[in-house]
C-alpha cells in the first residue's frame, strides 16, 4: 500500500531507518514512531519508497 501523503512516507522512512538500526528509536515522535511499533519492516518499506511526485503534503483524517 503506498504512502497517501508526503508527510506520510517521510515518517515511514524515519521508522523504517529506526527499524534498521540506522537512527535511534528514542529519537522517534508522532506519526513515526507509531509506525515503528504497529509496522513490520517490509510494511515501512512500501511506504517509504513511494515517489512524492503528485502526492499532497498532508492528508486530513476522516
Amino acid at each position: 500500500m503506498p504512502a497517501k501523503s508526503k508527510a506520510q512516507q517521510r515518517a515511514a522512512g524515519a521508522a523504517l531507518a529506526a527499524k534498521r538500526g540506522e537512527t535511534k528509536v528514542s529519537d522517534l515522535q508522532g506519526a513515526s514512531r507509531e509506525m515503528y511499533d504497529s509496522m513490520t519492516e517490509a510494511e515501512l518499506e512500501d511506504f517509504a519508497s513511494t515517489k512524492l511526485d503528485g502526492l499532497p503534503d498532508h492528508v486530513e483524517d476522516d
